[in-house]
C-alpha cells in the first residue's frame, strides 16, 4: 500500500476531484457535505492501473483549518497538490506549499481540476514554477475535472508513477505511528488510526502510548483485517490499555525513540525567494536591519519568541531561543518521541491571516542538550552545532560517552566498537581519558604515599566517568587494576619479574586471548612463584591453573562474545577470541563465575552483558 496526502486550497474542487478517484467520500461530516468546506481529515482509497492500492488522506484548506491540515501531511511521504483552473494559485496554496517544503515532503504531482470551467494554462505554469522553486522539481502536471472524468484515467496513471518512484520503507525499523484519530468501540475498547511511515506493527506486539505499555488487540488496514501491517500504510490498531489517546500522540516501540522537551534545532530555509513570508524576504527585516536577506537565510531575531512545533499530527506549544547563526533551541510544551534528523515545521498562530504563518522547517540536531549557565556558551554551543550530523560521529562529539541503547533510541546506530560493555565514547576524548589516568594516579600516589593504589572509585570521580568497568577499560601498563585499586604493574615485583610480564604483554597485545603454554612462560622466567606473584599484585589474570592473561581481559573477552547471536557455542565463542580450546574452556567458565555469561545447557551459553543494539537478555 501507498499513502499520499491531497493538498492546496480548493476544498470543493479537491474532494469533488478525491471522490471521481475513488467512489468514496471524504468528507466524513454532514457540515463539509452541506457547506463544500472539508474541515477535519479524510480516508478514503483506490486501486491503481497497476494494482497496488493508494490511500489518500484529504487535508481542509481553509486557513482556519491549517493545524488539522499539517496534521494529515505530517506522515504522508508524497502530496498531490490540487489547484483550481478557475481560480489559480491562492495565498493559501502558498502556504500549503511551504509547509510542505518545511516538513520535507519531496515526492508529488500537480492536479489542475475545474478543467472544465477554464482554461488550465495559465494556473499551471503559476503553479508549476511555484512547485519547483520550493524543491519539488519538475513535478508531473495533469489538468483534470473532477466533475466530468477529464484526466482522470492519466491522473491514476500518473500517481502509479508517482508512488513507484518512493523510496521504499526499512519494515524493521522502529515503529512511532502518529495518531490522528481515537476512540472507544464498545466491545472491543481503544482504538487508534494513522500512517504508519515504516516498520511493522503486528497482533500482540507490545508497544507504548504516553499513557504506559500497550498490547496490539487487532489490526485493520481499509477496513481490512490484519495479522501485520508494514509502512507505509493507513492502520487503524485496537490496543488494549489505559485510556484513550489523544491526537498528536505517538503510539511507538519502546526504548527505540526518546521522549524530550528541549532540543537543539537548525533552521531550514522555506519557501520560494520573493514570497511573502519566505524565510529571509520578510519585509519587517529589511527595514530593521536596512539590509535584503541571502534565500535561505534567516535573522532569529525574526522569530516570534513562542510558536507552534508540529511534527507527525503533533501540534505543541514551543520557547524558541536562538543560540546564533541558524542554531535555536526549542522547549516543548511537553515531551514528544524523536530521533535526530527528525524535521519540525514552526508555525505562528497569531500571525496575521493575510501573511504566510510557516516561518520555518527546522532538522533536530540534539536530543539532551546541556545547560548553558555562563556567558558565551550559547555562542560555543551553536559554533559546535554548524557542522553537525543527524549521525553517531556528531552525537558523541557532543555527549562523548553513550551507551548503545542511549545511541539507538536518539536514531544512530553504533558505529565502531564499544570501548567497554556497551559503552561508546568519541576517540578524541577517549585518548584523552587514557592520557589523563596516569597523571590522576600518580598524584594520588604523591598525596597519599601510603595506600597501596588509587580505588578504582576515586579515578572514576576525578575523571567523570558514569561507570567503574570504564575505568579498568582505560588501564594500560605498568598500570594494572588490583582488589578495587589501580597499581603499578610492577609494584613489589623484582626487576626480572617485571620485564618477563613486559615482554609477555606485548605478545598479548596482539591477540590478547592466545594465553601461552607452559614451556613459553618458562622461556619468559615465569615459573609458578613468579607467577603466583604477578597475579598476587594484579599484574597478570588467573584464569585456570596454567592459564594466565592480562588484567581485564575477562571484561573484554565478554564484550567480544555479546556482539555474537545468542546463545553461542564453545566453538563460536573460541572463534571469536582467536585462541584455542585450551583457553576458551576455562575463560568460559570463568567469565561463568564472574556472572558474565550464563549457561544454558551442555553445549549453550548466553551473555549477561548487553551488546550494542540489544538489551539484556
Amino acid at each position: 500500500m501507498h499513502v499520499v496526502a491531497t493538498a492546496g486550497h480548493v476544498d470543493h474542487g479537491k474532494s469533488t476531484l478525491v471522490r471521481a478517484l475513488t467512489g468514496m467520500e471524504p468528507d466524513r461530516l454532514e457540515e463539509e457535505r452541506r457547506r463544500g468546506l472539508t474541515i477535519e481529515l479524510g480516508y478514503v482509497w483506490a486501486t491503481l492501473p497497476s494494482g497496488e492500492r493508494l490511500a489518500f488522506v484529504d487535508v481542509p484548506g481553509h486557513e482556519r483549518f491549517l493545524g488539522t491540515m499539517l496534521a494529515g501531511v505530517g506522515s504522508a511521504p508524497a502530496v498531490m497538490f490540487v489547484v483550481a483552473a478557475d481560480e489559480g494559485w491562492m495565498p493559501q496554496s502558498q502556504e500549503h506549499l511551504v509547509a510542505l517544503q518545511a516538513l520535507g515532503v519531496r515526492h508529488g504531482l500537480l492536479a489542475v481540476t475545474r478543467a472544465d470551467l477554464a482554461d488550465p494554462a495559465p494556473a499551471i505554469g503559476q503553479a508549476r514554477a511555484r512547485m519547483a522553486a520550493a524543491g519539488l522539481g519538475e513535478v508531473e502536471t495533469l489538468a483534470v475535472s473532477g466533475r466530468t472524468g477529464q484526466g482522470l484515467g492519466e491522473l491514476r496513471e500518473a500517481l502509479d508513477r508517482l508512488v513507484a518512484a518512493l523510496p521504499v520503507p526499512d519494515p524493521e525499523a522502529p515503529v512511532r505511528l502518529w495518531v490522528d484519530r481515537a476512540f472507544s468501540v464498545r466491545g472491543s475498547g481503544m482504538v487508534v488510526t494513522g500512517t504508519l511511515p515504516e516498520g511493522t506493527i503486528a497482533v500482540g506486539d507490545g508497544l507504548a502510548l504516553p499513557g504506559g505499555p500497550v498490547r496490539v488487540r487487532g489490526l485493520e488496514s481499509l477496513k481490512e483485517p490484519r495479522t501485520s501491517v508494514t509502512g507505509v500504510a493507513r492502520v487503524a490498531v485496537n490496543l488494549r490499555g489505559q485510556g484513550v489517546p489523544e491526537r498528536g500522540q505517538a503510539l511507538v516501540t519502546p526504548g527505540a525513540w526518546t521522549f524530550t522537551d528541549q532540543l537543539d534545532v537548525r533552521l531550514s530555509p522555506v519557501g520560494a525567494a520573493g514570497d511573502p513570508g519566505a524565510i529571509g524576504v520578510d519585509p519587517r527585516a529589511r527595514e530593521k536591519t536596512g539590509r535584503a536577506h541571502e534565500p535561505g537565510e534567516r535573522d532569529q531575531g525574526d522569530l516570534p519568541r513562542r510558536l507552534t512545533a508540529h511534527i507527525g499530527s503533533a501540534a505543541v506549544v514551543c520557547e524558541v531561543r536562538p543560540l546564533g547563526g541558524r542554531i535555536v533551541r526549542l522547549h516543548l510544551a511537553r515531551p514528544l518521541p524523536l530521533h535526530l534528523g527528525d524535521v519540525l515545521l514552526l508555525r505562528d498562530p497569531g500571525r496575521d491571516r493575510a501573511e504566510v504563518r510557516v516561518l520555518a522547517g527546522v532538522d533536530v540536531l540534539d536530543l539532551r542538550p546541556p545547560a548553558l549557565r555562563r556567558r558565551g556558551a550559547a555562542r560555543e554551543r551553536a559554533a559546535q552545532l554548524a557542522q553537525a550530523r543527524p549521525d553517531a560521529a556528531s552525537l558523541l562529539r557532543a555527549h562523548p560517552l553513550l551507551r548503545a541503547g542511549d545511541l539507538l533510541a536518539m536514531g544512530c546506530g553504533p558505529e565502531g566498537e564499544p570501548v567497554c560493555g556497551d559503552w561508546h565514547a568519541d576517540p578524541p576524548y577517549w585518548s584523552s581519558l587514557g592520557e589523563r589516568l596516569p597523571q590522576v594516579v600518580r598524584r594520588y600516589a604523591a598525596d597519599h604515599p601510603l595506600e597501596p593504589g588509587m580505588p578504582v572509585e576515586a579515578a572514576r570521580r576525578e575523571l567523570g566517568l558514569p561507570d567503574r568497568r570504564l575505568v579498568a577499560a582505560l588501564v594500560r601498563r605498568p598500570l594494572t587494576v588490583a582488589d578495587g585499586r589501580i597499581v603499578s604493574g610492577s609494584s613489589g615485583l623484582p626487576a626480572p619479574v617485571a620485564r618477563a610480564l613486559e615482554r609477555l604483554g606485548a605478545e598479548l597485545s596482539a591477540h590478547p586471548f592466545r594465553a601461552p603454554e607452559a614451556g613459553r612462560l618458562t622461556e619468559l622466567g615465569l615459573g609458578p612463584r613468579e607467577l603466583a606473584a604477578a597475579v598476587r599484585t594484579g599484574a597478570l589474570l588467573r584464569v585456570a591453573e596454567g592459564i594466565v592473561l592480562l588484567p581485564g581481559a575477562d571484561v573484554r573477552a565478554a564484550a567480544s562474545l555479546a556482539r555474537l547471536p545468542q546463545p553461542f557455542t564453545v566453538s563460536q565463542a573460541r572463534q571469536a577470541l582467536d585462541t584455542s580450546r585450551r583457553v576458551a574452556v576455562p575463560l568460559l567458565e570463568h567469565l561463568d563465575r564472574k556472572g558474565l555469561t550464563e549457561r544454558i545447557d551442555e553445549a549453550h551459553r548466553r551473555c549477561r552483558v548487553p551488546s550494542p543494539g540489544r538489551g539484556a537478555p
